[in-house]
């Protein structure tokens, strides 16, 4: 069994990403991203009394009833700030509100996608690297540049080929705090307090676009 190396603490804010075993795909399909941003809303919850497997096969005005008796009356295993999916990895930004919420929540999260995943695609064994990483954010200053890092990954990725695309990025927190899109789960009060308007926002986020892009094509030559 593998041991984490520094431990996560409680009221902490941390970067958690992980990637698929042996840099493998881990989605698909949009069918892929759908499930595990479902899973994500299901599982941010302390204890559900269900299983996400058996939730999925209730009626939907069931489902939507459960989920909301759940934002009214559940406690949360973490707040969850930005994230982003990309086909071979995933990135959150998270605060872990009850002890142990962030292990519990990606364990939860992994195992539930996991099954999904290997039962469509008729597989079987790990389909994540061992243990999710988790980066202690230290600073304010940290805090909003590992967010703009999330947002500008399918950029730095080239999963989008302009950078006037990545607003349009479907499996990004970013469409929230632009204000495209919304996730019943993510909290954008905390970012968006730094920024006196949404286009400061925007301005952060997309003026270090070619640097960050530039960066990611240098580690690829060093390390791949």
């Amino acid at each position: 069994m593998t041991y984490r190396k520094h431990p996560i603490f409680t009221e902490q804010i941390y970067h958690v990403y992980n990637r698929g075993i042996a840099k493998e795909p881990i989605f698909f399909d949009k069918k892929d991203y759908l499930r595990f941003i479902e899973v994500i809303n299901f599982y941010h919850f302390s204890s559900p009394s269900l299983r996400f497997s058996y939730y999925n096969r209730l009626e939907l005005e069931s489902r939507s009833h459960f989920l909301n008796e759940l934002e009214k009356n559940a406690d949360r295993l973490v707040n969850i700030f930005s994230f982003c999916l990309i086909p071979n990895h995933y990135h959150f930004v998270l605060k872990e509100v009850e002890q142990k919420g962030i292990s519990k929540f990606i364990s939860n999260l992994q195992n539930s996608y996991a099954k999904y995943f290997n039962t469509k695609n008729k597989r079987s064994g790990s389909l994540f690297q061992e243990m999710f990483k988790a980066v202690r954010i230290e600073s304010d200053e940290q805090l909003l540049h590992t967010v703009r890092y999330i947002h500008l990954n399918p950029w730095t990725s080239f999963l989008v080929k302009e950078l006037n695309q990545l607003k349009n990025y479907p499996w990004s927190s970013l469409q929230s705090y632009l204000e495209f899109n919304s996730f019943p789960f993510l909290q954008t009060e905390l970012i968006l307090s730094f920024f006196k308007t949404n286009e400061k926002f925007s301005s952060f986020t997309f003026d270090q676009a070619d640097y960050q892009r530039k960066l990611g094509e240098i580690k690829h030559l060093m390390f791949d």
